[in-house]
C-alpha cells in the first residue's frame, strides 16, 4: 500500500477512536522551518479546548495571539505590528478568522479581538512518521532523530504496516513508539509506547548534514513553545482530508463513509493530486462526490464547523456587550 491511503485510514482510525483532533503534514522544524514535515499530528484537547473551538473553526496566526489587541480595548491599525505588510496580512487572516475584529473610527481603522485567546485549549501534540514498508525506510532515520533531538512534540511515534522486529526497535530512538497498523481492517498493535519528551527545555535542531560532521541549532524553550501553538492551530484549522475542490470531478470518483478520495474504477483510495486527473487512461467526466470533508470532519471530531463566535456590538469606546455563548472570559459591564 502506498503512504498517502496507509497515511489517510490511519487518520481516521485515530479520529473514530482517539477523540482527538488530527492533521496531516505540518511543519516540524524550528530553525528551518519547511525542513521537516510531520506525517500525521495528534492534539489531544486540554482543558480550554471548547472555548477554542467556539472561537474559530479556523487557524489563528499565533503572531495576532500574541499581539497587544485584546479583547475589551480597541487599538488603531496602524499601530499593531507597527503597520508592516507582513503586519498587514497577519491582521487580515486574523480577521477572516474571526479572531480580530476591524471597526472605523473617525475614519480609522481600529482592531481588537473578539474574545480572550485561551491558555491550555489543548493538552499534548503527537508526531507520527508513516514508513508502511520499513524494507523502504527513505530518510526514516534522519527524520526520527531530528524529532527527538528537538523535543517540539510531547511524543514521537513510527507507524508501519511491516512486522516490525527486535532489530527494528534497536535502530530507533528509545523514546519512539512503534504502531503496527493494518489500513485495510483499522486494527492497531502497540508494539512500543512512547515516552514523554522534555518540550519544555532547549532543544537541538539538526539543520544541516555532511559526511562527517552535522550541524545543528540551539532552539530555546520559548521558540519551541511558540511553533507548538502555531502547529495546534495549524492542526486545528487544517485536519487530514483533502478539500471538496481537491476531488476530482470524475464519473469514477467517489468517497468513502468517513470522506476519503475513493476510485470506483480501481477500487480503492486515491490521492487526487497524484492519481488523478486527465492523464488517467479511466478518467471520465463527471461530477464530483457528494461527500462535504467540513460536515463530515465536524461529526465524528470535537471540531467545530459553524460556532456561535464572539463578536461583541460596540456599546461605547472601549466597552462591548458580550454576545449570548460568548467564549471570551471577560465580561464587560452592559451600558444602559
Amino acid at each position: 500500500m502506498d503512504e498517502f491511503r496507509f497515511e489517510l485510514a490511519l487518520c481516521s482510525y485515530l479520529e473514530s477512536e482517539t477523540g482527538a483532533i488530527v492533521a496531516r503534514q505540518l511543519g516540524g522544524a524550528v530553525a528551518e522551518p519547511g525542513a521537516r514535515i510531520v506525517d500525521v499530528v495528534v492534539l489531544q484537547p486540554g482543558t480550554a479546548f471548547e472555548k477554542r473551538a467556539r472561537l474559530s473553526p479556523k487557524a489563528i496566526p499565533t503572531r495576532a495571539i500574541e499581539s497587544d489587541v485584546g479583547a475589551g480595548q480597541a487599538v488603531p491599525r496602524r499601530n499593531v505590528f507597527e503597520g508592516t505588510s507582513r503586519g498587514r496580512r497577519i491582521v487580515e487572516t486574523a480577521v477572516e478568522a474571526g479572531y480580530f475584529q476591524l471597526e472605523r473610527r473617525d475614519g480609522k481603522d481600529w482592531v481588537r479581538a473578539t474574545a480572550r485567546y485561551p491558555d491550555d485549549w489543548y493538552d499534548r501534540l503527537t508526531a507520527i512518521e508513516n514508513k508502511p514498508d520499513l524494507g523502504s525506510p527513505g530518510d526514516l532515520d534522519d527524520q526520527i532523530t531530528h524529532d527527538v533531538a528537538l523535543g517540539l512534540f510531547d511524543e514521537v511515534v513510527l507507524a508501519t504496516a511491516s512486522y516490525v522486529t527486535r532489530a527494528h526497535l534497536n535502530r530507533l530512538p528509545e523514546p519512539v513508539g512503534v504502531w503496527q497498523f493494518d489500513p485495510e481492517t483499522g486494527e492497531r498493535t502497540v508494539v512500543r509506547e512512547p515516552s514523554r519528551l522534555p518540550v519544555d527545555d532547549p532543544g537541538i535542531e539538526p539543520t544541516d548534514r555532511h559526511p562527517l560532521r552535522t550541524d545543528v541549532a540551539v532552539v530555546a524553550p520559548g521558540e519551541k513553545r511558540r511553533k507548538r501553538l502555531t502547529i495546534a492551530e495549524r492542526a486545528y484549522g487544517k485536519g487530514w482530508r483533502p478539500s471538496l475542490e481537491a476531488y476530482p470531478a470524475c464519473a469514477h470518483a467517489d468517497a468513502t463513509g468517513d470522506c476519503r478520495p475513493y476510485c470506483g474504477q480501481f477500487g480503492h483510495v486515491v490521492d487526487p493530486g497524484t492519481d488523478c486527473g486527465t492523464d488517467c487512461p479511466s478518467f471520465t467526466p463527471g461530477s464530483r462526490p457528494t461527500c462535504d470533508p467540513t460536515e463530515v470532519r465536524a461529526d465524528r471530531s470535537p471540531w467545530i464547523a459553524d460556532p456561535p463566535g464572539a463578536v461583541r456590538k460596540q456599546a461605547g469606546l472601549d466597552r462591548f456587550i458580550p454576545r449570548e455563548g460568548d467564549p471570551g472570559d471577560e465580561r464587560l459591564s452592559k451600558s444602559n
